[in-house]
């Protein structure tokens, strides 16, 4: 006979009234028809030039994003309808970079190719998962746009270093897989980039919003002239979201925290409103180091811009 007072071995408090955001979410089969949202983790940080632990970043965005309610009380919108598939993690080689970002690379092109209405959601790994997931994604879209929140340009030179986290958009820029004129930088910071980096980027054409711009201007103008500008030349558009992007005192597990970034409020008032564009059809998180973390506030933060995003989806219709 079942004991009334017996509950789950986990130990944590059941609420009949509350829908958990980790109840909606179903493990892929690997079999089934992959439609709508679907998880996927890019464990690498063997990349990065300083010290990460970002390879642990998709369980930890996981724990966070599955322990928040499913309820806007801000737009009174309840996603307690949704269904997120999860994917698991992308299997990385032990030693070798370049083979590990192919991996990432491969698995998106073929996954969207089977399953072209998913819509991936991508947890790093660094920065350098960003050169491999837009390729593939490019590979089924088309030609594609890039939103690019973060505090540099990542157009690093491949020669000194390889490739890493501080190259992938220059990666995506000399292969051609993206044009210049068709990627967005927004919250380029103050003293955390060099100047022949910032020329490059304008010589490609490059739209750098900066910091500055972030301050002086409305963010949900600068998302609209972004979008109106990319669909002019687009067929996809995706969305990457470099935590170090926001505040260190909001975010201080990122390898590259520094000061006077974006406000966390800002980023989910934007990522909420690319939610409501159709033609984003994708999106990444990259660089947080649960390692250096506390209470794992970066990655709660990331866990929100993925509500935020999904908010802004069910807002328009379009889930």
């Amino acid at each position: 006979m079942k004991h009334r007072y017996l509950q789950k071995a986990n130990g944590t408090f059941q609420d009949r009234d509350v829908t958990k955001v980790g109840e909606r979410i179903r493990s892929w089969n690997g079999e089934d028809e992959l439609a709508g949202f679907g998880i996927i983790g890019a464990p690498l940080s063997k990349s990065s030039i300083s010290h990460s632990g970002a390879c642990f970043a998709p369980g930890t965005i996981r724990k966070a994003l599955s322990g928040f309610t499913t309820y806007s009380i801000e737009e009174n919108i309840d996603l307690d309808q949704m269904v997120v598939q999860d994917l698991g993690d992308i299997e990385m080689h032990i030693t070798d970079i370049v083979h590990s970002q192919n991996r990432v690379y491969e698995t998106i092109r073929d996954l969207l190719a089977d399953h072209p209405s998913w819509f991936p959601i991508v947890f790093g790994g660094d920065n350098s998962i960003t050169y491999p997931s837009v390729r593939g994604f490019a590979e089924a879209k088309g030609t594609v746009g890039v939103i690019q929140f973060d505090a540099h340009h990542d157009v690093r030179n491949l020669e000194d270093g390889g490739t890493s986290n501080g190259t992938p958009f220059r990666s995506l820029l000399e292969t051609e897989t993206i044009e210049g004129k068709n990627l967005v930088q927004v919250g380029i910071r103050d003293f955390s980039n060099s100047k022949p980096y910032y020329t490059f980027a304008k010589n490609q054409d490059v739209m750098i919003y900066t910091m500055k711009d972030v301050r002086d201007r409305n963010i949900r103008d600068i998302i609209g002239n972004s979008v109106n500008m990319l669909k002019k030349s687009v067929e996809a558009i995706y969305l990457s979201v470099d935590m170090d992007v926001v505040d260190q005192s909001q975010a201080p597990g990122c390898p590259a925290i520094g000061p006077g970034g974006m406000d966390a409020s800002d980023l989910f008032e934007a990522v909420a409103y690319l939610g409501e564009e159709p033609m984003v059809q994708g999106l990444e998180i990259v660089e947080v180091d649960p390692t250096v973390d506390f209470r794992d506030m970066t990655s709660r933060v990331a866990a929100h811009v993925v509500l935020n995003f999904l908010k802004g989806r069910e807002k328009a219709g379009l889930m």
